[in-house]
């Protein structure tokens, strides 16, 4: 068969909660007044821009993705993100972050981090596989990790843009930049503090055994700081080898069989940052969660 669904293993082992896995409907071409609003200027407004490549261009088109049927306007339960490939066009930018012919890149409707991104390939032979199926093609595989790389700088620097203000290595050089420009000494840059490295904060990765049918690749905050982070699973999807990195592809087969097997979800809960180990005392960890989120955010 052309496209392999994911095997009924990953609804044993999903990752989400039934209200997570709802069916998105795509908007009317009518847009209502809020989504004919500019959205906020933050890091993500140069993907948005109108000298980005946009669907249609001969310079994007590598995959040519079929013209939406006006019929389908709902893609039901975990087929949700459908939608979003099917036409990314109709969704605000407060949801579609930019798209071309070949990805979709949108904001987690359900995020595990403070900031948490989606990006959707939108080839049609790929999209319903399994993404350790999927990945086995080395030229698809290329152009995943090419695109991560591409959205991890933009990802870096909303991060930048929202918690600069509260990081002290950040701090230190705009003092000194400052202080350069008071006259109080030159400004070179080379001799200035370097200031925090953003890019370090994002992971990328896919998990393990999806919860939604279409393949999509997350790209968060190392934070795991969300309102949406409600239990064991939720937190072990992203704190454990459930979720595997993007550059970790391709895996060989004895360690796609190693992932496959699971129990990772089960795992005991251990702090991404200082290792604590709590158990399965989920209530204790959310507690921890927030203090190290004011922490991680000062460094």
């Amino acid at each position: 068969m052309g496209q392999e669904r994911h095997d009924e293993t990953a609804v044993t082992q999903d990752s989400v909660t039934g209200e997570e896995i709802s069916s998105t409907t795509i908007p009317p071409s009518t847009p209502s007044k809020d989504d004919t609003k500019p959205p906020k200027r933050n890091a993500f407004t140069e993907l948005r821009s109108p000298s980005k490549k946009r669907p249609g261009s001969k310079e994007s088109s590598v995959h040519s993705v079929p013209k939406a049927s006006p019929a389908l306007t709902t893609f039901n339960g975990r087929a949700g993100l459908g939608a979003y490939t099917h036409a990314p066009e109709s969704f605000p930018a407060s949801r579609v972050i930019s798209y071309d012919d070949n990805f979709v890149v949108i904001n987690d409707l359900y995020p595990k981090s403070s900031l948490h991104l989606l990006l959707l390939p939108r080839q049609p032979e790929k999209q319903l596989l399994h993404p350790f199926k999927a990945l086995q093609d080395t030229a698809f595989l290329t152009t995943i990790q090419e695109e991560v790389r591409k959205l991890k700088p933009f990802v870096a620097k909303e991060l930048q843009r929202r918690y600069s203000k509260f990081s002290s290595k950040d701090q230190k050089r705009e003092e000194a930049i400052e202080n350069a420009m008071d006259g109080v000494k030159e400004l070179d840059d080379a001799s200035l503090p370097p200031g925090r490295d953003w890019s370090k904060e994002v992971v990328a990765g896919i998990h393990t055994h999806p919860s939604m049918s279409h393949l999509h690749i997350h790209i968060l905050s190392r934070d795991r700081h969300s309102e949406c982070m409600r239990h064991r699973k939720h937190y072990n999807s992203f704190a454990t080898p459930f979720l595997v990195d993007v550059d970790e592809f391709p895996l060989t087969k004895e360690e796609m069989r190693r992932r496959m097997k699971g129990g990772f979800l089960e795992r005991d809960l251990v702090c991404w940052r200082c290792g604590r180990n709590f158990g399965n005392k989920f209530a204790r960890l959310k507690v921890h969660l927030e203090e190290e989120f004011a922490e991680w955010k000062k460094e």
